[in-house]
């Protein structure tokens, strides 16, 4: 009998489909043909690692060429990455993961390895703190390039998280989460703010929603965005939202005045939209203060089982963390 992979199961609750020993047969039988489709010729299963977290499966396959791919499974709520991921590469190539492989009616998907991570760039000693600049400039484009292909990707399954659709959404937030007094007390400025978002003549984008140094690789000036399975059509500015507060946390007291020139940096890319820049400031306050509806509404969706009786408690949790954002100051 043929060893199975190596296991990573990390510490999130919640089920994967790797217990299922027909998935996990089919799921890998596809990957090395995928793989073999390629010319490539995987190394024996056993030195293959299976990653299993509720919101995908992803197993590292090593190659006999020293080559290394990768195979992914997304959950229902995120089951139009493959497919988002093969539109954008067509889009936009160069500047997303160009797909080996995809089964878009099973979700899965074959990738290469992209290469040094950016999160290399923002640990090295003595490194400018301003390493996002470049590709918060990249990232923008590929928003402003891809924006009129909305429809395309509403299409494909990518979840709409626009302004007007928000305040429906905070109200199922509010309800699976048992959301406190104060939350639901926030509701008519949340309206107010997602009109004058609404209303702002920026229209929707996609909105990767967990922009952080591991989902950007690096090589020269060549700036590569993967795991789109967080995604949503939103207003373009929430995409923010993760980066900011990231930079927050790894700059302490000097993480202000770091945000505030990488939040300008990235504003300049949309200056040809009729607005100044104090007028791009107050619109991306605003996309990050709504945009934590939209990273609670993520949790419920890759864990749907949250807050119905399965999942666990951590979703739940999340959740509501993300709701209580809502009472603080945006991290811009």
């Amino acid at each position: 009998m043929e060893r199975e992979p190596r296991i990573d199961i990390g510490e999130h609750e919640g089920p994967t489909p790797w217990s299922d020993r027909a998935w996990r047969r089919d799921a890998l039988a596809w990957a090395e043909e995928a793989t073999a489709g390629r010319g490539l010729r995987p190394r024996a299963r056993e030195e293959w690692l299976a990653r299993l977290r509720p919101w995908s499966v992803v197993v590292r396959i090593p190659t006999t060429s020293g080559e290394t791919v990768w195979f992914k499974a997304n959950p229902p709520g995120s089951a139009f990455e493959p497919a988002l991921t093969r539109a954008l590469h067509g889009w936009v190539p160069g500047r997303v993961l160009a797909p080996l492989a995809v089964d878009t009616g099973r979700a899965w998907a074959l990738l290469p390895d992209g290469g040094p991570l950016l999160a290399g760039t923002a640990d090295r000693p003595g490194g400018s703190p301003y390493y996002w600049e470049a590709p918060l400039r990249a990232y923008a484009a590929l928003q402003r390039a891809t924006a009129h292909r909305a429809h395309e990707m509403a299409a494909l399954g990518v979840p709409d998280l626009r302004p007007a659709r928000l305040p429906e959404l905070l109200d199922e937030m509010i309800h699976r989460t048992d959301a406190p007094a104060e939350v639901r007390a926030v509701r008519p400025r949340f309206v107010d703010w997602c009109e004058e978002l609404d209303g702002s003549g920026i229209g929707a984008a996609l909105d990767h929603a967990d922009l952080h140094e591991d989902q950007v690789f690096h090589r020269g000036d060549a700036y590569v965005f993967f795991d789109w399975g967080d995604a949503a059509l939103a207003h373009p500015f929430t995409s923010l939202l993760v980066t900011a507060r990231m930079a927050h946390r790894r700059y302490g007291a000097d993480g202000p005045e770091v945000v505030a020139r990488l939040r300008d940096r990235y504003l300049e890319s949309w200056g040809g939209e009729g607005h100044d820049l104090p007028a791009l400031r107050r619109l991306a306050s605003l996309a990050c203060r709504v945009g934590a509806v939209g990273r609670a509404h993520t949790w419920g969706r890759v864990f749907p089982a949250a807050g119905h009786g399965g999942g666990g408690t951590v979703p739940v949790e999340r959740m509501a963390l993300w709701l209580n954002e809502l009472l603080n100051e945006p991290p811009l």
